[in-house]
């Protein structure tokens, strides 16, 4: 098994918002990848006393002991239960019900749970499945053993009128909103809006994860394919893929002044051969 992963800020003046985790328990029992992108807000407007970078640690950490510890749930549940226990620790001190509380989107991905038993198990055995979960724009990528790469996207915010998204007030009245898109922030019953799905493990060769500011490379500057983005991983590791995505940036910069989007973002990517 190959694991790698990095993550860069999108600027050094700002924190990693961004945040990652590769987990292979001592049981044996497969492994979880955790992504997640935290949503920058508006200067000072989110109703928290912590921040982002607090946020997605504390969402992070949840969600990678609950893979583990409840291999009876499935990811939705265990997102759901993740968010419940990090709104519990600042609920006291901070506005949850802001829109803009700190949020993050979410990608996770479970191999080896024993999170049933199909047909002709052994109660307990590992299910030799791959479980997956995508909340918002981030990425996963799963590669088949012929190579055929499929990405599994929540496409929402696509979706959306880019009118819509304009000015952060049009975006709020869209955020966690029915007919809008949704992210992890304080409210558990998020966690049935997910893309969520399972495939067996033998029909899965290596999986990777984005957040947006890696997967810039493909969605934004259409250097490639999601094919040829998992290649590159494979060849070049995570931090070879962001290293490509700043220097288009920097490259896109110094062809116009004038850049409709942000420049750098926070950027985390994991590629997993398994």
């Amino acid at each position: 098994m190959r694991i790698e992963l990095a993550t860069t800020p999108g600027s050094p003046e700002r924190p990693n918002e961004d945040w990652v985790s590769v987990t292979l328990p001592a049981s044996g029992q497969g492994g979880t990848v955790v992504v997640l992108d935290g949503v920058t807000p508006p200067q000072g407007e989110d109703g928290c006393v912590h921040g982002v970078p607090w946020f997605t640690a504390r969402l992070g950490g949840a969600l990678v002991e609950l893979s583990v510890s409840r291999r009876d749930l499935a990811l939705a549940e265990i997102l759901a239960e993740a968010i419940r226990r990090t709104a519990d620790t600042h609920r006291i001190t901070c506005d949850l019900s802001h829109v803009r509380t700190p949020q993050a989107t979410v990608v996770m991905v479970r191999w080896g749970a024993a999170s049933g038993t199909a047909s002709g198990e052994v109660p307990g055995a590992a299910s030799e499945e791959v479980e997956y979960l995508v909340l918002s724009d981030s990425t996963l990528l799963l590669e088949s053993p012929d190579g055929k790469v499929r990405a599994v996207l929540d496409d929402r915010i696509d979706r959306l009128p880019r009118e819509a998204l304009r000015t952060h007030a049009s975006a709020d009245a869209l955020r966690n909103a029915e007919g809008g898109f949704f992210t992890a922030a304080a409210d558990p019953g998020v966690a049935v809006r997910a893309v969520t799905g399972s495939t067996p493990r033998s029909q899965v060769r290596a999986v990777a994860a984005l957040t947006d500011g890696a997967s810039r490379w493909v969605d934004m500057f259409a250097e490639g394919s999601w094919t040829e983005c998992l290649a590159l991983l494979r060849k070049e590791g995570p931090q070879g893929l962001i290293d490509r995505v700043r220097a288009l940036e920097k490259s896109a910069v110094e062809r116009t002044p004038v850049i409709r989007w942000k420049l750098h973002d926070d950027a985390a990517a994991v590629f997993a051969e398994l």
